[in-house]
């Protein structure tokens, strides 16, 4: 069975709903914040950061965006991503690396602008950037999906999912909707979706 280590309103969101979707069993372990993190826990997450996937054969991983990927060559039958030869299956990966490396981390920058600057004064202006980084990703996104269903394949994958997990985090979230009109057709649509709608009672990731 896998374990999840996850808190709400973390990238837990995603993993969370790729195990559902996959109908596959796990125990969660909710982890409170903390800085002073239980040394076990830090034996397998080093950074002190959620999501952890532990694997039934007790290893574990970090990195929601390739705990997803894992979870999707595991679970194939399930449709969590395009198969490992379909043509789409590039526009995953392209989508879930481009997220995972610019758009994840510029909401990180912004939430936690004190661990990326040395100068007491400088958070503002980290927190700016940020917000100019994640606006530019998600420009590139809203973009990529234009006159299309989903962002990758004919079908729902966790690349929709992952990304509006994202969107939901943008600090000023009237102005995202209303500037990314196909996200948020996106959105709206994934609001609907009922395994999404339950996992939102716990994460509070968007207003009901």
């Amino acid at each position: 069975m896998y374990k999840l280590y996850t808190r709400p309103g973390s990238g837990g969101f995603v993993v969370e709903a790729a195990l559902a979707l996959a109908n596959a069993p796990f125990q969660q372990i909710d982890v409170p914040k903390s800085d002073r993190p239980d040394p076990a826990f830090l034996d397998i997450s080093p950074l002190n950061q959620v999501p952890v996937l532990t694997l039934p054969d007790g290893s574990s991983m970090t990195e929601s965006a390739a705990i997803c990927i894992l979870l999707a060559e595991r679970h194939p039958d399930a449709g969590l991503a395009p198969a490992v030869n379909a043509p789409a299956r590039a526009d995953f990966l392209r989508w879930m690396a481009f997220m995972s490396s610019v758009l994840y981390p510029a909401v990180l920058r912004f939430y936690y602008a004190h661990r990326y600057t040395a100068d007491a004064d400088g958070t503002k202006a980290v927190k700016q950037a940020a917000i100019a980084e994640m606006d530019r990703g998600f420009a590139v996104l809203d973009a990529a999906l234009k006159g299309r269903d989903w962002l990758v394949g004919d079908q729902m994958s966790l690349a929709d999912i992952y990304l509006v997990m994202l969107v939901a985090w943008h600090p000023d979230i009237g102005t995202a909707r209303a500037a990314w009109p196909d996200i948020e057709r996106l959105w709206a649509r994934l609001r609907d979706h009922p395994l999404l709608k339950t996992l939102n009672t716990s994460h509070e990731m968007w207003p009901t």
